[in-house]
């Protein structure tokens, strides 16, 4: 299976294996087990490189100081045999949790002195939490067994092109996250934040050869490797990249060390500390050497998402070098407190990111006169407003203030992107979209109408510093106005027309071919069907030839930009490459631009994802695992316990139904009519049983619930009829007889044809699976071209279909908006009253009921 399949499937058992625990503290157990196979893998690994034998490995006792220590220089560890994962493995029903324990404790006896820092109590948080997997060690033993069977299949050896291991680790810190609640807040930033963010620090970053960036609130880890992974790809080597990290809470401190030192970061590129960012900042020196590790930590990029307007200690505070230049946060909220200390830490040409609530940008005190300072100091870059509820824990509104030490310019990029989400649950979620166009307008420092502006340093003084979002950019959607005299007389209004300006301007003569203008603000429909007259006219078939014309080629280059270097390209920087080639055509498509270039960014975004995966694969397992094929395997009850069996084969890259639907038509299509044929049997056998009165329905040939035919009992009845009647024909076809007649064949018809199918479709599907095996190297490329190129080009090319179809709805809209006016409406109510009342005239009734339809008829009347 994939990553994503293998990610799923642990948090799936995961999840239901917590039984009663919080999701918040089961993570620290899970991640704690994956990170100690990952270690124990990683020392066999090393070991065997060093000409160890496993038989070496295996008699290889802790008191062997040379070896042990040639070890432990190598990796800043040791662990002996007896506690390897694998061995752990091994012992399965002689497996107890004081093996785990002893392993734990072994552990932090056998670190090499120049990483203790690193490795020191990392796993306390998993030592100390054993006893809650279970109150007896059977329990535990049991809880933790189940464990390490569920993680033992994620890889972590090192000739993994792909990061399984970081994928696997990062899925899970979200799932938990997503299911901890307002605890989530304390150790992840959702991974589009993440990105975003990480894009920002990036582009500001990427011509410098070695870079040092520093999480303050560090959490799991997650932003810091993003950052990280985001400037690798501008950079010849990872290794000149240094991770600083702190975080206060001891459990998630440890899940911080564990993450870095997951991601194959050299050790002495990682550097950790737990403590409180606040009120302990990072030490200008290590106590035990105080004269040759002098280093105030001035780094190239900072960034956090600290807890929101939390309280803090103010006091005393005048003289922190952090604090003296703007002033001190209130103690009821230590938002400020936070970004400054990460601005302290910014080298002159440095770059931070935070992610702060949104009253930071407009609340007053103590406040105000930080932010006061920090625009008329020129640190404030960009203002980012995200969606609501985006992040875990909180739906409060949330921004990113991009901020730096040294600018040329004064003025602030303030970004509402506050509109731009999907919907998931309940919660909302940057699209791949949304983060390019952040991203793009950040990095370019572009305003864009309803999105974002550049405001000069002028503007923020003469609204007292006040940053509120809405005061300079205005995203929210005109509400919808209704034109007087166009409901009173009909016509529409020019200036609603108006609105379609993108339109009328990439279409010059479309308005005045569907519209007439008789020199008044209104005008009126010159055709009868807007839709074929706008899909009609020349200008806009040109503008459908101009998409064609600049994406002509497109399956031509996607093949050589995908297909023809498969094994050896850079994924991430391709799907860059790719973005750029589509927004360069997408300029090519008419003067007015309007096709949006980030939705044809986020179709590509939809399919690149499974694309990457194949590509993985490939790149790590080589061009035959495109023939390979898997067994299919599902959960199924077995014994009263969920049991995974075999359910027939699935392609390892390669979808069977792809592969049929090319190399296996007739053979599929075969198929198909059984399955079509299938289908109206029974369609035809529901409508006999609706055709049968409520009287025949309680016949025997239906059942006790009386909703559908009983086989046995119509096929039994269907004989006794056939062999009663002389002729079977001498029934009246609408009769219940030749109904039953009828029913009983087509349910023998459909038991052969199931019968049929289920051989048919068994021998496909043999069929395929030998034809995956078979594959040539030009089917492979055909299957694949197929599978990634046709449908990204497909959707595509729908694009200005898209556009068209939108402006035509909105037209017809408009017209039919004021195609019946008032007076239409006065007059069929004046109408309608008047033929109700002569109705009345016509009525006989008591003395009462005549006086209560004589008030009536006064008032429909008018009077």
């Amino acid at each position: 299976m994939n990553k994503q399949q293998l990610a799923a499937k642990i948090w799936e058992s995961a999840n239901q294996m917590r039984s009663k625990i919080e999701a918040n503290e089961y993570k620290d157990y899970i991640l704690g087990f994956i990170f100690y196979k990952y270690l124990s893998d990683k020392l066999v690994r090393v070991a065997k490189s060093e000409n160890f034998s496993d038989e070496d490995l295996r008699a290889l006792p802790e008191d062997d100081t040379e070896a042990v220590d040639h070890i432990k220089g190598k990796i800043g560890y040791f662990i002996a045999h007896q506690h390897l994962f694998s061995t752990w493995l091994e012992l399965q029903g002689d497996f107890n949790v004081s093996h785990v324990r002893d392993a734990l404790s072994a552990f932090g006896r056998l670190i090499h002195p120049n990483h203790k820092r690193l490795f020191d109590g990392i796993f306390k948080t998993l030592e100390t939490g054993l006893s809650k997997l279970g109150d007896t060690a059977a329990k535990q033993t049991k809880a933790i067994a189940e464990l390490i069977q569920l993680i033992k299949d994620i890889p972590m050896d090192g000739r993994q092109g792909y990061d399984v291991l970081g994928f696997v680790y990062e899925y899970l810190i979200s799932m938990f996250a997503a299911n901890a609640g307002k605890k989530a807040g304390e150790f992840y930033t959702p991974h589009e934040v993440s990105v975003l963010m990480s894009e920002v620090i990036a582009h500001h970053l990427k011509d410098r050869q070695t870079i040092q960036i520093y999480d303050s609130t560090s959490g799991s880890g997650s932003l810091l490797l993003n950052i990280g992974q985001s400037i690798a790809k501008h950079m010849a080597d990872k290794n000149n990249i240094r991770y600083y990290a702190q975080e206060l809470k001891e459990n998630t401190y440890n899940l911080t060390r564990m993450n870095l030192i997951m991601r194959d970061i050299l050790p002495n590129n990682i550097v950790t500390r737990n403590a409180d960012t606040l009120e302990d900042d990072w030490p200008y020196f290590d106590d035990q050497d105080p004269v040759n590790t002098y280093d105030p930590l001035y780094l190239d990029a900072v960034v956090s998402n600290p807890p929101y307007s939390q309280k803090w200690d103010p006091q005393h505070k005048d003289a922190d070098p952090r604090y003296a230049r703007f002033g001190l946060a209130p103690k009821s909220k230590a938002d400020y407190a936070f970004l400054l200390h990460d601005l302290y830490h910014l080298k002159p040409d440095g770059i931070m990111a935070i992610v702060l609530p949104h009253g930071v940008l407009f609340r007053g005190g103590e406040e105000g006169a930080i932010r006061k300072q920090l625009i008329e100091n020129n640190h404030l870059e960009a203002i980012i407003g995200l969606p609501a509820n985006i992040f875990f824990g909180t739906g409060i509104p949330t921004i990113i203030l991009v901020l730096r030490q040294k600018r040329e310019s004064s003025d602030v990029l303030i970004v509402d992107a506050s509109k731009g989400f999907a919907k998931e649950g309940k919660s909302n979620k940057l699209r791949a979209s949304d983060v390019k166009k952040i991203t793009d307008t950040v990095n370019s420092r572009t305003s864009v109408p309803r999105y974002s502006r550049l405001v000069p340093k002028t503007e923020l003084q003469a609204n007292d510093y006040n940053l509120n979002i809405p005061r300079y950019v205005d995203s929210s959607e005109p509400a919808e106005s209704w034109d007087l005299y166009a409901s009173m007389f009909g016509g529409i209004p020019v200036s609603e027309l108006d609105s379609l300006a993108e339109f009328w301007q990439a279409f010059p003569s479309l308005r005045a071919a569907l519209f007439a203008d008789n020199g008044t603000p209104y005008v009126a429909p010159k055709v009868q069907d807007l839709a074929a007259a706008t899909r009609a006219h020349p200008e806009v078939a040109n503008f459908g030839q101009a998409f064609t014309t600049a994406f002509a080629d497109i399956t031509l280059w996607l093949r050589q930009a995908l297909l023809a270097h498969m094994l050896t390209l850079h994924i991430p920087q391709q799907e860059a490459l790719i973005s750029a080639e589509l927004f360069a055509r997408l300029a090519n498509v008419g003067s007015v631009p309007l096709i949006d270039r980030y939705h044809a960014y986020q179709i590509l975004a939809d399919h690149w994802q499974p694309i990457a995966t194949d590509l993985e694969i490939l790149q790590t397992e080589g061009f035959d695992a495109t023939r390979v094929v898997d067994p299919h395997m599902v959960t199924k009850k077995k014994d009263g316990k969920d049991a995974e069996v075999q359910d027939g084969w699935k392609g390892h890259i390669m979808p069977f139904e792809l592969v049929q639907a090319t190399y296996l038509t007739q053979e599929l299509d075969a198929l198909r009519k059984q399955e079509a044929r299938l289908g109206e049997i029974t369609a035809s056998i529901d409508d006999a049983f609706d055709g049968l009165s409520e009287e025949e329905k309680s016949n025997d040939t239906v059942n006790d619930a009386g909703d559908k035919f009983v086989s046995a009992a119509v096929i039994k009845e269907a004989k006794a009829l056939q062999a009663e009647a002389e002729k079977p024909g001498n029934f009246d076809p609408e009769s219940y007889e030749a109904k039953i007649i009828q029913v009983a064949d087509w349910l023998a018809e459909e038991k052969t044809l199931k019968a049929t199918i289920k051989q048919v479709a068994a021998a496909l599907h043999l069929k395929t699976k030998a034809t995956i095996e078979a594959l040539s190297d030009a089917q492979v490329h055909e299957l694949l071209e197929r599978k990634w190129i046709s449908p990204l080009v497909d959707e595509l090319h729908s694009l200005p279909d898209q556009q068209i179809d939108g402006l035509i709805s909105k037209l017809e809209a408009l017209v039919q908006k004021y195609q019946i006016t008032y007076a239409d409406n006065a007059r069929d109510i004046q109408r309608t009253e008047t033929a109700l009342a002569g109705m009345i005239e016509e009525l006989d009734a008591n003395e009462f009921d005549l006086k209560g339809l004589a008030e009536l008829k006064t008032l429909l009347a008018g009077n």
